[in-house]
């Protein structure tokens, strides 16, 4: 069979969702860019389709299922269920882990999880009822290693992805819907040089066994494989780009 694929991406207001929506698009799909805020991704939609005929962007807050809800609903309105989910977004901080709060902690862990859980429990399911679907979740080497200049929470909100997308794989691999996980090391992005200190980031360089950052436009080739009809013997795995700094 041959689908015309939808995908819905998270988070494409920043680099990395940025780099996947752009590359998705280019392979031919109709794209649905959201983000918690919106401007971003309304101006990038507009690049990739001017008259919204290929793309269009949607604000969404990831942390609730309303609002996944509210964007399958409009992607069914504007063309059909989708047939690709990227779960991109997180919340990313760098701190401490004895300084971290309990609000600060609980947000971070519930938002980044949410995200994964809700988009695969809407979106993943309208896929199970169509009998067709692609979802790749970004987790993270910080969720494998236990973090390195990544805080806490976030390590642990992308060890639980890692175990959500095995939990959801079984669920829809009889209804030909494939769940799998790409766990990035420190990509070459606007956000790690942000998170990460300048002298904390000559260190995580020296770390790399590659000795330099990694490609966001390859991860975002990773996710359009993953993607791909073709992939339907692949669910339930991680697929680890980081340089050499975690080896299994």
């Amino acid at each position: 069979m041959s689908v015309e694929q939808i995908a819905v991406v998270t988070g494409a207001g920043g680099g990395l969702g940025g780099c996947i929506a752009r590359r998705l698009h280019a392979e031919g799909c109709k794209v649905v860019l959201t983000d918690i805020a919106e401007e971003p991704v309304a101006q990038l939609a507009a690049q990739l389709s001017a008259d919204g005929a290929t793309a269009f962007a949607m604000q969404h807050d990831v942390s609730s299922r309303q609002d996944f809800e509210k964007v399958l609903d409009a992607v069914r309105t504007r063309w059909s269920v989708p047939t690709v989910l990227v779960n991109n977004a997180a919340m990313t901080q760098a701190k401490d882990v004895l300084s971290i709060e309990a609000e600060e902690f609980n947000r971070v862990l519930t938002t980044n999880t949410d995200s994964i859980f809700y988009g695969c429990q809407v979106i993943g399911a309208a896929m199970a009822q169509e009998g067709y679907g692609r979802i790749i979740n970004m987790a993270s080497l910080a969720g494998q290693n236990g973090g390195t200049a990544t805080g806490a929470h976030y390590a642990a909100s992308k060890g639980a992805i890692l175990t959500l997308t095995k939990i959801f794989a079984k669920q829809f691999a009889a209804a030909q819907v494939t769940v799998n996980a790409i766990s990035p090391g420190p990509q070459d992005l606007p956000i790690v040089r942000q998170t990460v200190p300048a002298d904390k980031l000559e260190a995580v360089l020296a770390s790399i066994p590659v000795g330099r950052l990694g490609s966001p436009e390859y991860v975002a080739k990773m996710v359009a494989l993953l993607a791909d009809e073709e992939a339907f013997f692949v669910t339930g795995a991680c697929w680890d780009v980081n340089g050499g700094l975690f080896v299994r």
